[in-house]
């Protein structure tokens, strides 16, 4: 499904979802110490969510066993929270997490280390992945197009010679947790598929200090780096208005 332009009504409704999801993360990074298992995190996730009043999107999600995505180190995303994987001194944590309240979705991820980072490099990959987002959201505006925003955030990431992930990517997002069209990390600009105001759209740059390839881990959810790099994942859903955009999940 190509991501459908949003009545006022489900604009609202991923505002409080997006929220909602801020908020979890918020209290996620605080919270996050080495020693805890990734299961503790996912954990505090579905505890903060059902106060607040919102339903986990992921658990359940083409089979996903749980309601947060964990991913440490060399792996990129979709990690599977376990009370066997102790949280480490230094690791990047990144934790992805998705929101549905009264059917509407919003997605969102961030990278954080945990206690004292192990190498300046680390901080400078997670700064700088951050900073990508923000450069393609920057562009963000009613009639952009897709490629528009994967070339502003190649820019930043070939400044700093980082590798791009290019089998994963971002999408629309609302009604699904992934809809049409893709958006991926890097691009030309004027190329791709237009997008209006009212949409609602997943930006996630997704980087590594090595580069691009991916391979599949054994339990068939964990994406992780084919040169064992270590990587980064930032991701805000974003709405699309007539001068610009709206960070729903901040």
């Amino acid at each position: 499904m190509f991501t459908k332009v949003k009545t006022q009504n489900e604009i609202n409704l991923m505002r409080k979802s997006g929220k909602m999801l801020a908020q979890v993360l918020d209290i996620l990074e605080k919270e996050l110490k080495p020693g805890m298992s990734t299961k503790d995190l996912s954990n505090i996730a579905a505890k903060e969510l059902k106060k607040l009043g919102g339903q986990p999107t992921f658990l359940g999600y083409q089979g996903f066993p749980d309601v947060l995505c964990v991913s440490l180190n060399d792996e990129i995303v979709h990690g599977i929270p376990s009370k066997k994987r102790i949280i480490q001194e230094g690791d990047l944590v990144g934790m992805d997490f998705g929101v549905t309240y009264q059917g509407m979705i919003t997605d969102a991820a961030r990278t954080v280390i945990a206690g004292k980072p192990k190498q300046n490099q680390h901080i400078q990959l997670v700064e700088r992945t951050k900073e990508s987002l923000m450069a393609g959201i920057n562009v963000i505006h009613d009639g952009i197009r897709t490629g528009d925003i994967g070339n502003a955030i190649q820019d930043v990431l070939d400044k700093y010679k980082y590798g791009i992930v290019q089998d994963l990517v971002g999408h629309g997002v609302g009604h699904s947790l992934h809809e049409d069209p893709n958006i991926p990390n890097y691009g030309r600009k004027g190329t791709g598929p237009w997008l209006s105001k009212g949409m609602t759209i997943a930006i996630e740059p997704m980087v590594t200090l090595g580069d691009y390839n991916v391979r599949l881990a054994e339990d068939k959810w964990t994406i992780l780096t084919q040169d064992g790099s270590w990587s980064a994942h930032f991701e805000h859903t974003i709405l699309i208005t007539e001068d610009g955009y709206e960070i729903l999940t901040q």
